[in-house]
């Protein structure tokens, strides 16, 4: 992986490590103001190690497709939690990640995913080459 590949890796694990680190403290020191929200946030967390991962791994066998379910369930996660938190905003405290589509974080949750697509169709793995004699 060069290039654009290796700087959308580096945001999805910075993004991983964020999640992962502010989710721990929402749930340790204050689960009980947004239980949803910060469930989610745990989740998301998840999420985008998953989808690290298996950018990392894109061009191994399985990977290429997990990489595909995990950003597009990142990107949906990110619309539908969005389109909640401005429908039913006392779901979503003003503090949480997700309050307006994450205008603190300047739209990266947004964008990253939409941006991963775009690379994941870009940059497919190369076709496994077929052995000698096997037939399908």
């Amino acid at each position: 992986m060069t290039g654009i590949g290796r700087v959308l890796v580096i945001v999805y694990a910075v993004m991983a490590l964020a999640a992962t680190g502010r989710s721990v403290v929402q749930i340790i020191r204050r689960f009980e103001e947004a239980p949803l929200a910060y469930s989610l946030s745990a989740l998301a967390a998840v999420v985008y190690v998953l989808a690290t991962l298996a950018l990392v791994l894109a061009g191994r066998s399985g990977w290429y497709t997990v990489a595909w379910v995990a950003i597009v369930f990142e990107l949906t996660g990110v619309l539908v939690v969005g389109a909640l938190s401005l429908l039913l905003p006392a779901l979503f405290q003003h503090e949480t990640v997700w309050s307006l589509f994450g205008i603190g974080y300047l739209f990266v949750p947004l964008v990253l995913p939409l941006f991963g697509i775009w690379w994941l169709r870009t940059h497919r793995p190369a076709a496994a080459p077929q052995q000698a004699g096997v037939t399908a």
